[in-house]
């Protein structure tokens, strides 16, 4: 396999992944139910989860000689989102980090999005001069909606990668999607690109773009014969009309 590469496993309801070390080898993950008629719960013994492997992901079994102890010895977790309010008690304490707005990992931005609350909290005690009660009070204000923002990006991308990645619309829409940020790169950036590359696009600027954006396309997706005009002047024209 690519080893510069995410590897993704679709299959609507769940999906395995296979992330790259620096050792040119992959760890792999599978998302699944943790109970229901197809879990985790179901997978009970190595007959079950042999047949399971061999039925859903063929193609992995013999790339990981080492699955079926895997499965039973490495951890089950949990995905968790947190959003809670309020952060901060008057000038006492504020909750920053995983502790204010853990989020799913499809974005890999937790840690950078803590890092973030660290830098807001380092120039506000700049600006307010170690007044901690409006530190505290616009630390929140400023960074509740961020958070917010991208722990619903996370999610988002989870249920793309499970349920999209597999389908042909879908993929054409990226295929658009690049196409046009690379005509155009100051006009129409990828919701993936605002948040991993784009540094001084906020969270919750990169949300609110992406769903303008994902608003135009799925415009373009329902026009007739899009699979063969998708690179036309009409179609880019159209998209060019809708960007405000």
């Amino acid at each position: 396999m690519e080893v510069n590469a995410l590897h993704i496993w679709p299959r609507k309801d769940y999906m395995m992944i296979a992330l790259p070390n620096l050792d040119k080898t992959f760890t792999c993950t599978l998302f699944f139910p943790f109970d229901g008629e197809m879990s985790f719960d179901k997978l009970n013994t190595e007959e079950k989860v042999k047949d399971f492997f061999a039925k859903n992901f063929a193609d992995a079994v013999p790339l990981m000689p080492t699955y079926l102890e895997d499965f039973f010895h490495n951890p089950t977790s949990s995905l968790v989102t947190v959003k809670c309010f309020p952060w901060v008690r008057e000038d006492k304490f504020a909750l920053i980090g995983d502790a204010a707005h853990a989020i799913v990992p499809f974005f890999g931005q937790g840690m950078n999005c803590g890092f973030e609350d660290c830098r807001i909290f380092d120039e506000l005690i700049d600006k307010h001069s170690e007044n901690w009660t409006n530190i505290l009070q616009e630390y929140q204000t400023l960074r509740k909606p961020d958070a917010d923002a991208i722990a619903d990006l996370a999610v988002n991308n989870f249920t793309e990668m499970r349920d999209k990645t597999g389908n042909p619309t879908f993929l054409l829409q990226k295929k658009i999607e690049a196409n046009l940020h690379n005509k155009y790169p100051e006009k129409w950036i990828p919701a993936y690109s605002q948040v991993t590359f784009s540094p001084h696009i906020r969270y919750s600027e990169a949300l609110h773009r992406g769903q303008k954006q994902e608003a135009i396309m799925q415009e373009i997706m329902q026009m007739e014969n899009i699979e063969n005009i998708w690179n036309s002047e009409e179609v880019e024209n159209l998209i060019l009309s809708r960007i405000s």
